[in-house]
């Protein structure tokens, strides 16, 4: 058995490769993963109209992924737009993947929900063919933009799949020469009782080894198939970074606030303490009652002349 704990061990650094790779965020120059067929992009598409941003506007700069084999991406975006407008952009995007086929885009998830009279939040989930992701999500900010919206969060996060797939085969590769070894031994004539169970046990133990590094295999295969992309989507003070409203008028509306909050506090109090108040009263007013009745007010001082 001491033989196998450098496999042991082998295989225990290879599943863990794969969460450590999980933490290694990958941000990288604008110029890369522009190689992709320009057959992927819409044809003659017209460009889209230009869009009137104010100077405060803030828009993420054009940077992706350089084109790393064997990394498998992961992206996220949030949007801040209009409330009235979150359902039909939710839906521009998502008929954009409809329009791509389930072989290249599917929609994994999606969410709407009206949080009050204004402000609204949404999220829409994908997965997509590696290849086409980055441009899918530059032609979902520019939807956005048209929609006088704008892009306030956008995250690329990366994970060496590469490396674990080439690890986990290294490791399937000396785990299955090791079982036919033993399965080897216990094919021999003449084999004692306990050299025999102790053999099919280490057998064993490789078999349920091997049945997991090829899971693991095949999770870091399906990443680098697809590559999960999410829209969030919201509204008011849902999305920070983007507000609208004049100062002195949010001032103003929030004083009016506090002053109504504070009216009414103090007539929940009062409502709370008036029947403690009546209670009070009626004790003393049966209390007057009862002294006046058996210690009646003595008569009163006769004039002097």
């Amino acid at each position: 058995m001491r033989r196998f704990v450098p496999l042991i061990a082998l295989l225990l650094a290879t599943g863990c490769g794969g969460q450590r790779g999980e933490e290694r965020e990958t941000r990288t120059s604008s110029q890369d993963l522009q190689t992709f067929d320009a057959a992927e992009q819409a044809p003659s598409a017209p460009p889209p109209p230009p869009v009137v941003r104010s100077s405060s506007d803030m828009s993420a700069p054009d940077i992706g992924p350089s084109a790393a084999p064997g990394v498998a991406f992961n992206y996220r975006y949030a949007f801040r737009l209009r409330g009235e407008r979150v359902r039909a952009v939710q839906e521009q995007h998502a008929q954009a993947c409809e329009r791509l086929g389930l072989a290249r885009c599917r929609i994994t998830g999606l969410r709407y929900r009206l949080v009050n009279e204004q402000d609204v939040e949404g999220m829409l989930a994908f997965k997509l063919d590696p290849a086409i992701a980055r441009q899918f999500g530059k032609a979902g900010v520019e939807a956005v933009e048209r929609s006088e919206g704008m892009l306030v969060d956008h995250e690329v996060t990366g994970v060496d799949a590469g490396a674990a797939i080439k690890a986990a085969n290294r490791t399937d590769a000396q785990m299955s020469e090791d079982l036919r070894r033993i399965e080897a031994q216990l094919a021999r004539a003449g084999l004692q009782s306990e050299e025999r169970a102790r053999l099919q046990s280490e057998a064993e133990q490789l078999r349920t080894m091997i049945r997991s590094n090829r899971a693991s295999r095949e999770e870091q295969q399906e990443s680098l198939a697809t590559t999960p992309m999410v829209f969030q989507y919201g509204s008011g003070d849902l999305v920070p970074g983007f507000d609208t409203r004049s100062p002195m008028s949010h001032a103003l509306k929030q004083a009016g606030n506090n002053l109504i909050e504070s009216a009414a506090t103090i007539f929940l109090i009062l409502l709370t303490l008036l029947p403690w108040a009546l209670l009070a009263l009626l004790v003393f007013w049966i209390f007057r009652q009862v002294r006046r009745r058996f210690h009646p007010p003595g008569p009163a001082p006769a004039p002097s002349e």
